[in-house]
C-alpha cells in the first residue's frame, strides 16, 4: 500500500481526508481518476446538486451538443467509440460522465447535496476546514477546487424583467414541461448556446424574436451521424480513434487557439479564418441587411466563436426575426426595444450565459488562506492571477483545476488533464517528502504573472478590435483571465516539467 500523504507527527490535528475535491463535473471527475491512479484513496468529491456532470447535468436545452468534435471533447485515456455523431449531443456527454465515474470507481467518493460555503486554512495543523450549507465541517489536508467557470447562470440586467408575467427560462435551467409549439418566443442572447437553441426550436414556434447585442463568428460545422462501421473500427482498433483525435485536436488548436493566442504573429491565419466565416454567412443568409446585422465588427476570437451549419439559416425563416435595436425594457407581456416597438411574447428565453470571472463565482465559495486572506476578494481587488492556473501564494495545500489563465488547448479535457498532471506532481512530492504544507513561491508566482501580462499583448484581445465584443473572456479589470496565452502543446509540457522547486514543501 502506498504511503499516505498525511504526516502523523504527534500533537498535530490529523485531517479526516487527504483530499477534498469540490465539484463533480468533468474537472472533478478527472481529479478523482488521477488520485485513484496515484494510489490516493482518502478523498471525497463534494457536489452541491443531486447528481454529477456539472455543465452537462445543468444544460439540457433543445439542441445542446458539443461544439468541437467528440473525439477531442473527451479524456485522452478514455475514448468513447460509441458517439452517435461527430459532434455528440449533450445527453451523451452526461452519460459519458457517469460512465467515467463508474469505470474508475469514483461513486463511493461522491457526496451529493453538499454545497461548500467556505474553506478555512488551519495554519497550526496545516489542514483545511471545509464548511457546507448544513453547518457541517470536515477537515482535509488538500483541497482541489473543480467548480468550473460555467456554473452560475447570468440573467440579463434589463429594467422590468421581474415584471414579465409569462414563463421565463434561462437555458441552463430549461423546463421540458413547457411546450413551445405555437408560441411567440423571445430569445435574449446570441452566443454559443443560442447558436444551438435557435435553429432547434424555430420549426415548432409560431414566432421567434432573437434579440442580438453582439453577433458571433460562426464557422461551418461538419457534423454527421457516426457510421456503424467506424464505431466498430474504433472498438476493435483503438489506435484508429486516437489518430482521429489527433487530427481533430490539431484542427481545433489551429482554429480556436493559435489564431487567438498568437494573433499578432499569425494575422494571415486569423484573416483566413474570418474569410471562411464570412463566406459561410454569405452562403447561408439570403437577406443582405440581415447578413450585415449578423456580421461581427470585432476580430475572430475576441469572444467565443462557434460552429454551426444551421443557426444562420434560421434567419431565412419567415417566423424568425433578428432584432438589433437594443432592449429598452421588459413589460409584463413583452419586450420594448429602443425604437419604441413592443413585441408581445408568450415565453422569454435568456441565453445569456454565466458569471465567469466575478467575485462569488470563481470560486463559488469563500476561501480563507494564511492570515485570513480571502481568495475571491483578493482576485477581485488585485486582478485574477495564479501560477499556471493551479495555485496562489498564501493559499497552501489549495489547488484549482480552472484557475485564472488555466484554459488553452484543443478542449476542456486537454486542460483538465494537464492541470491534474501539475497538481499530482505537487501531491506526490508532498507524499514522498512527508510534507504537510505545499505552497507556490511568491517570486515564482509573480514572475509567471508578469510573463502572462507580456504574452497577452500578442493575443487577439489586444490586436483585433475587441472593444465591442461584450465577451465573458474579460473581467472587470480589463484582463482576459479565461485564456492562457500559450499553445496546448506548451500547456502539456509546462504542467509536467515545471521545476518542483517552484513550490515550498514543509
Amino acid at each position: 500500500m502506498k504511503q499516505s500523504l498525511a504526516n502523523s507527527r504527534s500533537g498535530m490535528r490529523q485531517p479526516e481526508h487527504e483530499v477534498v475535491i469540490v465539484g463533480s463535473g468533468f474537472a472533478g471527475i478527472g481529479a478523482g481518476i488521477r488520485l485513484r491512479q496515484a494510489g490516493i484513496t482518502s478523498f471525497v468529491m463534494l457536489e452541491s446538486a443531486d447528481d454529477l456532470g456539472g455543465t452537462w447535468r445543468d444544460n439540457h436545452y433543445p439542441g445542446i451538443a458539443v461544439d468541437i468534435p467528440s473525439s477531442t471533447y473527451s479524456f485522452s485515456f478514455e475514448q468513447n467509440p460509441n458517439w452517435s455523431r461527430v459532434f455528440a449531443p449533450g445527453r451523451e456527454l452526461f452519460a459519458y460522465a457517469h460512465h467515467c465515474v463508474d469505470k474508475y470507481g469514483l461513486r463511493p467518493h461522491l457526496r451529493f447535496n453538499t454545497r461548500v460555503e467556505k474553506t478555512v486554512f488551519d495554519e497550526v495543523n496545516r489542514l483545511w476546514e471545509v464548511h457546507d450549507q448544513a453547518g457541517r465541517v470536515m477537515t482535509t489536508r488538500f483541497v482541489i477546487s473543480a467548480t468550473g467557470y460555467l456554473t452560475q447562470p447570468k440573467n440579463p440586467d434589463i429594467p422590468g424583467i421581474e415584471t414579465f408575467s409569462r414563463p421565463i427560462l434561462h437555458t441552463a435551467r430549461w423546463d421540458h414541461a413547457l411546450d413551445l409549439a405555437g408560441k411567440r418566443v423571445g430569445v435574449i442572447g446570441t452566443g454559443a448556446t443560442a447558436v444551438q437553441l435557435v435553429p432547434t426550436i424555430a420549426p415548432v414556434v409560431k414566432q421567434m424574436h432573437v434579440f442580438q447585442r453582439t453577433p458571433i463568428w460562426i464557422f461551418p460545422k461538419p457534423d454527421a451521424d457516426m457510421p456503424h462501421l467506424l464505431q466498430r473500427l474504433y472498438k476493435r482498433l483503438p489506435v484508429a480513434q486516437h489518430s482521429a483525435r489527433l487530427a481533430t485536436n490539431l484542427t481545433t488548436e489551429m482554429i480556436m487557439v493559435l489564431g487567438v493566442v498568437y494573433t499578432k504573429q499569425m494575422k494571415p491565419l486569423v484573416k483566413a479564418v474570418e474569410a471562411i466565416c464570412l463566406k459561410h454567412l454569405k452562403d447561408q443568409v439570403k437577406d443582405p441587411e440581415v447578413r450585415r446585422k449578423l456580421t461581427p465588427q470585432y476580430g475572430f476570437g475576441c469572444k467565443r466563436p462557434s460552429f454551426s451549419s444551421e443557426y444562420l439559416k434560421a434567419f431565412n425563416r419567415g417566423n424568425v426575426e433578428l432584432v438589433t435595436e437594443g432592449i429598452e425594457r421588459i413589460t409584463p407581456t413583452g419586450v420594448v426595444t429602443r425604437d419604441g416597438v413592443e413585441r408581445e411574447l408568450d415565453v422569454l428565453v435568456c441565453a445569456t450565459g454565466f458569471k465567469v470571472f466575478e467575485e462569488g463565482n470563481t470560486p463559488t465559495y469563500k476561501v480563507y488562506g494564511v492570515n485570513g486572506l480571502e481568495l475571491g476578494q483578493f482576485w477581485d481587488e488585485q486582478r485574477y492571477q495564479s501560477y499556471q492556473g493551479a495555485s496562489v501564494p498564501d493559499f497552501p495545500n489549495y489547488f484549482t483545476v480552472m484557475g485564472p489563465y488555466a484554459t488553452t488547448g484543443a478542449s476542456w479535457f486537454a486542460m483538465i488533464e494537464s492541470q491534474m498532471a501539475h497538481i499530482m506532481r505537487c501531491l506526490v512530492t508532498a507524499r514522498d517528502r512527508k510534507a504537510t504544507w505545499v505552497e507556490i513561491r511568491r517570486d515564482v508566482h509573480d514572475a509567471y504573472f508578469d510573463e502572462i501580462k507580456r504574452r497577452q499583448l500578442s493575443t487577439v484581445f489586444y490586436n483585433n478590435h475587441c472593444g465591442g465584443a461584450n465577451s465573458y473572456y474579460f473581467d472587470r479589470h480589463g484582463d482576459a483571465p479565461f485564456l492562457r496565452p500559450s499553445s496546448g502543446l506548451e500547456l502539456w509540457v509546462r504542467s509536467r516539467y515545471f521545476p518542483i522547486s517552484n513550490y515550498r514543501f514543509a
